[in-house]
């Protein structure tokens, strides 16, 4: 193998053991970012108060997550077509792959970036946003838009180094990142007193820096996935197969986002403390969800890397060892969340209403979180493997239509918080189940690797 593929190579060593040191730093850079999460939601709940606590991680959150979420789902698809070919030893189509996807999604966010400029006003009144959050939600949701390009790009870069077995640089720089964000929120809303202006103007500048300081790294690296200017083009081949791929996974985010959103309507519903606190529990079991989807990733990039390389047999293992990582994960940390959430709740609000409640949705669906591991882990094979429709039909069925069947007719007979939570639970119980019953059925074992026949 050529000496620059096994600095980063996932095709060789004990399976555990490789897939725990590459899992770590996505962990870690996870971790940082709901610290960042944690610190932004003390900034906003002490400083600047409980409305504009529900106008940026209300409505807003939810826009956010339909909309920039469908596009930064689809760098999983440029992923795993980076990690087959890299894992196959294709050096050339490393890197016109790679140019290919960071021409996408510069595009696309040029594009998303002006449609959420003009459109914030009417989608957040359709999610019926309560009118005293209303006008800074639109304030911080126009600024967040203007640096949704520079959060594409940024999301393609780490994907594009993930994908080739480098965790460790998008970590360093995402600590960079949060630090700058967390240091122009202190400025900006403490001293400044901007308010949700400052807060989105700090989220725009730091999501800057992380990005510039990746396409430097790109721009300047030796190895095979060089990002060349010559090579930032769209390209018929890459493009179909990383779409192919990719707009599964965002359907599928656009799906949890519409679901959500629904949710979020029912939110709304119940007031301002609910919308406050819906938003809290971010802050505080975010940390699960972060880490969670981190053992994710890494199983997409070392089952794709794999499977380019031939090594079926290594793909098996990771699946059985996912899963037990996966468990111990989170049985570690729901235990961690309920032992010290009512404290760090003291600690980013005043309000006791808002603390209360947040606690209460938390001992909602902290308990269930280990009905999730079948979801994170078979999905995340799936998805290096390149068996991308079935699952997102999965996942469709089993949590975002069941989701909105249920707040439609069992919330609407019973107006409360209990059954509003309770949609979760049920909704990943019955996915998980229905995707190992997909998964035992073995068709993904037949896949061999599926990028680039052109």
């Amino acid at each position: 193998m050529h000496k620059q593929f096994a600095k980063k190579d996932l095709t060789e060593g004990v399976v555990w053991k490789r897939l725990l040191v590459f899992f770590l730093p996505i962990a870690a850079g996870t971790c940082i970012q709901q610290l960042y999460n944690a610190v932004d939601g003390l900034i906003v709940g002490r400083f600047v108060g409980t409305v504009a606590l529900a106008a940026v991680g209300g409505s807003s959150a939810q826009i956010i997550n339909l909309l920039i979420g469908f596009f930064v789902a689809i760098t999983s698809g440029a992923s795993v077509v980076i990690a087959q070919v890299y894992g196959a030893g294709r050096e050339r189509d490393v890197q016109l792959a790679a140019g290919n996807a960071i021409a996408v999604f510069a595009l696309a966010g040029v594009v998303l970036s002006v449609f959420g400029l003009i459109a914030s006003p009417a989608l957040l009144r359709l999610l019926q946003t309560p009118e005293d959050t209303m006008d800074a939600a639109v304030l911080y949701l126009r600024i967040y838009f203007l640096g949704v390009p520079f959060v594409l790009i940024l999301n393609m870069e780490s994907n594009m180094l993930r994908a080739v077995g480098d965790s460790v640089s998008p970590f360093l720089y995402m600590v960079v990142g949060c630090v700058s964000n967390i240091v122009l929120d202190t400025l900006f809303v403490i001293v400044f007193h901007w308010g949700v202006a400052g807060v989105a103007i700090a989220t725009v500048a730091a999501q800057l820096i992380n990005m510039a300081l990746l396409t430097r790294l790109l721009l300047k690296t030796e190895e095979s996935y060089r990002l060349s200017i010559r090579q930032l083009r769209l390209r018929g081949a890459y493009l179909v197969n990383m779409l192919r791929l990719g707009v599964p996974s965002g359907l599928q985010s656009s799906m949890y986002a519409v679901s959500n959103m629904i949710i979020q309507v029912g939110v709304n519903s119940l007031g301002t403390v609910v919308v406050a606190s819906w938003a809290m529990t971010s802050k505080t079991d975010g940390i699960f969800w972060a880490v969670s989807n981190a053992l994710g990733a890494a199983i997409t990039s070392f089952v794709g890397q794999n499977l380019g390389a031939g090594r079926q047999d290594r793909v098996k293992l990771c699946v059985r060892q996912g899963l037990v990582l996966s468990s111990v994960i989170t049985v570690s940390l729901s235990a961690l969340i309920l032992l010290l959430g009512r404290p760090l709740l003291h600690i980013l609000t005043e309000d006791a209403a808002v603390i209360e409640t947040t606690y209460t949705m938390m001992l909602y669906f902290v308990p269930f979180y280990i009905t999730w591991v079948l979801i994170e882990v078979l999905s995340a094979v799936l998805r290096g493997v390149g068996d991308a429709v079935r699952p997102v039909v999965i996942i469709g069925l089993g949590i975002c239509l069941l989701r909105i069947i249920w707040i439609g007719t069992l919330f609407v007979l019973r107006h409360t918080l209990f059954v509003l939570c309770m949609c979760y639970p049920a909704s990943w119980i019955v996915t998980g189940l229905a995707m190992l019953v997909y998964y035992r059925k073995g068709r993904w074992r037949d896949r061999t690797s599926l990028v680039l026949n052109h």
